[in-house]
């Protein structure tokens, strides 16, 4: 039955928008749409050739939409997977005598199997490159001893240390992953590099074990056992037990750590760690939607400290975040404050400063691109230097409010026109097709509304003098406001029954009589109407649901 359902309709057809119902719609409200559109679309009701044929089309898409919602299980496919979901590979062994929770959870079940097969086939590759920048001679110069060394007039800006590491991952089985990792650092001319191996099994639904061996030329042989398990729902802990090999002899560390949720959004931790540096530390994290906060306490040798920190999360396209920090121990105390910002699809861009006593001010730079990570930290000067602190923190915003107007936008804006361009390409016959159905569909519609006109007129009721569909441009622009627009007004006034109009929060592109104008833009819908012989607008977003008559979209008589 799946594949019969699917047969005609197009992929991207919305079942719900065509039917005009609520996606919680009841089995009445599904009936009562059906019925009024199988009044509509009737073969029988058109002697005309032409029409009749257009008609039965429609009819058919209809019946199959009403086909799917009417029917609980094949609902619940529609709505997790759409109708690629009838048509999912493995549909035909599950039993059809199921309720809607127990398809969900079999489909489930298939596609964690599809992503099983596909994971056999990724590396997942992850990868950091850091690069220290020491700028101190910017604000912390000796121009009075210097000033006759020819060159001494330009600040000296050096690197003085690097770090890249990089992993990938190797699915051996469903269970056993092998992760290959290495690293090469270098500061102030010295350095070295090392490389990791590490087998991880999934043991259980409740843990998993993993086995580390590593060597390097700064230090010697390592081996490590890494066991996680959950102990209840709510808690659970991770053991990591390390041998360290070197010419100092043999090196072992414990470090355990102890988890539990306290609430939806909140996590305990307490961790031990025994070895060169032993200490205790205890932690509270609180993560929601619009914020991040964390409070922490250590004790340990050498370092024992206390630090709370928030971050904000902005509810925007950008997800920009602004995270302010305080760290204070026996080394010092800090203060760090910055934020980050998404500037496109794949790349976050971050920046923080910190300041302390006595590390001085430093400016760190992030910019995490898909899975690699990019790190420049700049040590600006060892003092607590106000004309420091404010460069660093007034130079970033300028240079990337620089970069995000002049490169960053253009860029982006260029991005998304190919992709446009691409997209219509592809969808140019889908469109063409779509269009040729709203134009049949409104031939259809014509006795219809003229009917529904002259019952409306009768009672002084709803009329719809003008309806605009697409993307709405400036009145300097009218020649592209039509190739970007199209006339729904005959669709919209089919809709209405009883002085009333209800369109569901749906895209309205899948109404009869309606097509995408412009594909991968935003629509809205501009209706000019009547009621009780008084003139009414109303724009409403693509997606958006809409009743009218309001009393708010009076237009003013006076204006």
């Amino acid at each position: 039955m799946a594949a019969a359902l699917g047969e005609e309709a197009p992929d991207n057809e919305d079942y719900y928008s065509l039917l005009n119902v609520r996606r919680e719609a009841s089995q009445e409200e599904l009936k009562a749409a059906y019925r009024r559109l199988c009044m509509l679309y009737h073969p029988d009701k058109h002697r005309d050739p032409e029409l009749k044929t257009q008609a039965e089309q429609l009819f058919n898409l209809v019946h199959q939409a009403y086909e799917v919602l009417s029917d609980p299980q094949t609902r619940a496919i529609y709505d997790i997977y759409g109708r690629r979901g009838l048509e999912m590979e493995g549909w035909e062994v599950v039993e059809r005598r199921r309720t809607p929770a127990e398809i969900r959870e079999e489909f489930e079940r298939l596609q964690r199997e599809r992503e099983e097969r596909r994971l056999q086939q990724r590396t997942n590759p992850k990868g950091t490159i850091s690069v220290g920048i020491d700028a101190t001679d910017l604000f912390d110069r000796y121009d009075e001893e210097y000033e006759d060394v020819p060159g001494s007039s330009f600040p000296q800006i050096e690197i003085n240390k690097m770090h890249i590491s990089q992993s990938i991952e190797a699915p051996l089985t469903a269970t056993d992953t092998a992760i290959l990792s290495g690293s090469l650092s270098t500061q102030n001319g010295n350095g070295g590099g090392s490389i990791n191996l590490a087998l991880r099994r999934v043991t259980s639904p409740k843990g998993w074990g993993e086995l580390e061996f590593g060597a390097g030329d700064l230090q010697g042989p390592l081996f490590g056992l890494k066991i996680f398990r959950n102990l209840t729902p709510r808690c659970f802990i991770t053991t990591n037990c390390a041998l360290q090999f070197s010419s100092r002899g043999i090196r072992p560390g414990l470090t355990t750590v102890l988890a539990r949720n306290l609430d939806k959004n909140t996590m305990g931790y307490l961790q031990w760690r025994w070895g060169i540096q032993s200490a205790m530390n205890t932690s509270i994290v609180r993560d929601t939607k619009t914020s991040h906060f964390t409070v922490a306490l250590q004790l340990g040798i050498p370092h024992s400290f206390m630090m709370i920190s928030y971050q904000h999360k902005f509810q925007d396209e950008d997800q920009t975040r602004v995270k302010g920090s305080l760290k204070a121990g026996f080394f010092g105390t800090i203060v760090e404050y910055g934020a980050e910002r998404k500037i496109s699809r794949h790349s976050i861009l971050g920046a923080t400063v910190s300041v302390g006593v006595p590390q001085g001010v430093s400016l760190k730079i992030k910019l995490n691109r898909a899975s690699q990570t990019y790190f420049f930290p700049v040590h600006l000067t060892d003092q607590l230097l106000p004309s420091a602190v404010f460069y660093a923190t007034v130079g970033p915003l300028v240079i990337y409010f620089a970069m995000h107007r002049l490169i960053i936008k253009p860029y982006l804006r260029a991005q998304k026109e190919k992709e446009l361009e691409k997209q219509r390409e592809s969808t140019a016959s889908d469109v063409q097709q779509k269009k040729q159905e709203a134009e049949a569909a409104v031939r259809l519609m014509q006795e219809s509304v003229r009917r529904i006109i002259e019952a409306e007129e009768a009672r002084m009721g709803l009329i719809i003098v003008n309806a605009w569909y697409g993307k709405f441009v400036n009145d300097n622009s009218r020649k592209n406001e039509k190739v970007k627009v199209i006339d729904v007004t005959v669709p919209l006034q089919c809709l209405v029954k009883d002085s009333k109009l209800i369109l569901t929060e749906a895209s309205k592109a899948g109404l009869p009589g309606f097509y995408d104008p412009c594909v991968g833009e935003e629509k809205s819908l501009k209706v000019l109407y009547q009621f009780r012989g008084v003139l009414h607008q109303v724009m409403s977003a693509d997606s958006e649901a809409l009743r009218i008559p309001k009393q708010s979209h009076r237009i003013d008589a006076d204006g």
